[in-house]
């Protein structure tokens, strides 16, 4: 998909305007139309993609300072077309996440699952994103509806598969150990024997 660099489309808005308003100074409003309407045009298609897909370019290159930097020239989130406000939030979530701001994370993955744009891939993502936060609170009864919420998706990519599956066993694992923990505690508690009373 074909993008202008932010930097550049704000050179050309403001080069635009400015141009326009020189023109319509000495010339008239309508020779200086053509250039209002570049710069509207550029205008809306900022409000529409902000910065969503460079954002995620970056971190594809593991550049997560740029990309973090990138998305935050986005000044309007609430503005974004569907499905860049749903990869929007993911995106910053994930940010959170990584500062292990969860509160501010989870308020992110929230955002991003509320569109009624975002994909069952999206959203299985979003799920597995959340699930991680639970466990992290040790709440693992959370996380397991979680993950079972994002294996009952339509996924189509293997990858996301994966996770999910590797992320059940994990559970399945941290379940047993808490089970054996506490049946070992309650066998320590059943053998111990009291002391007499001192007279």
């Amino acid at each position: 998909m074909f993008t202008i660099n932010i930097f550049l489309r704000f050179a050309l808005i403001a080069g635009s305007v400015i141009a326009g308003i020189i023109l319509t100074i000495f010339f008239g409003f309508w020779y200086a139309f053509p250039l209002y309407l570049i710069a509207l045009i550029l205008f809306v298609g900022y409000l529409m993609i902000g910065t969503v897909q460079s954002a995620s370019l970056l971190m594809q290159k593991q550049d997560i300072a740029g990309a973090k930097k990138r998305l935050a020239l986005t000044f309007f989130p609430k503005l974004l077309f569907g499905p860049g406000r749903s990869a929007y939030y993911m995106l910053k979530g994930s940010f959170a996440m990584q500062e292990k701001d969860y509160n501010a994370a989870n308020e992110s993955f929230k955002e991003s699952e509320n569109s009624k744009y975002t994909s069952d891939n999206e959203k299985a993502m979003i799920y597995l994103q959340q699930a991680n936060l639970a466990a992290l609170k040790n709440n693992y009864r959370q996380a397991a509806t979680l993950v079972k919420k994002a294996e009952e998706l339509k996924v189509t990519e293997s990858m996301i598969k994966d996770q999910i599956k590797q992320f059940k066993q994990a559970l399945g694992k941290t379940g047993q150990m808490g089970m054996q923990n506490r049946m070992a505690m309650s066998q320590r508690g059943g053998t111990k024997q009291r002391r007499p009373k001192m007279r």
